[in-house]
């Protein structure tokens, strides 16, 4: 069974977590030259937002302050993903890179909030990290099909034509 500290503990490790992937997403808008990855990448920054909204929502912590200045502070410099971006950007293939850390991040939040999610009593809570769960693997699909893209490899779209043929 679970706790209130584990719930508790969970919804911060969820907050940041939502955070730091909402910096990683504005960064790679900034530093993307390509219009459709640019895109893609400001419409997970969006949805983060949308995560970490619900997460704080149930987070009864106060060391993030009101959730506007949150969302507005500064990115954790010495996120490990935030640093794996910062280093693609200085060997000029970042668009490619920050696809790769993208997918091994979202890969990760997956299986995080699934393991968070099985010991959660409140079914409110549990909702939000089951529906999150999703989305993250929506973004998962939606990263990955950039990056085939990207790669020149064939994405979900045109899959049923190269096998038809």
């Amino acid at each position: 069974m679970g706790k209130e500290y584990t719930l508790q503990e969970a919804l911060r490790l969820a907050v940041q977590a939502e955070k730091d992937s909402m910096d990683f997403y504005r960064r790679a808008v900034s530093v993307t030259n390509n219009e459709r990855a640019k895109k893609v990448f400001e419409l997970l920054a969006n949805e983060e937002v949308g995560h970490l909204k619900a997460f704080f929502e149930h987070y009864k912590g106060g060391e993030f302050g009101d959730l506007k200045t949150f969302i507005d502070s500064p990115p954790n410099k010495k996120g490990a993903t935030i640093m794996a971006l910062e280093k693609a950007i200085d060997e000029k293939t970042h668009e490619q890179k920050a696809l790769e850390i993208a997918m091994k991040e979202e890969k990760a939040t997956i299986e995080q909030y699934t393991i968070l999610a099985q010991d959660i009593v409140d079914p409110l809570v549990k909702k939000v990290f089951d529906q999150v769960v999703k989305e993250t693997q929506n973004h998962y699909d939606m990263i990955e099909d950039e990056y085939m893209h990207i790669m020149g490899m064939v994405d979900k779209s045109e899959q049923d034509t190269y096998v038809r043929e």
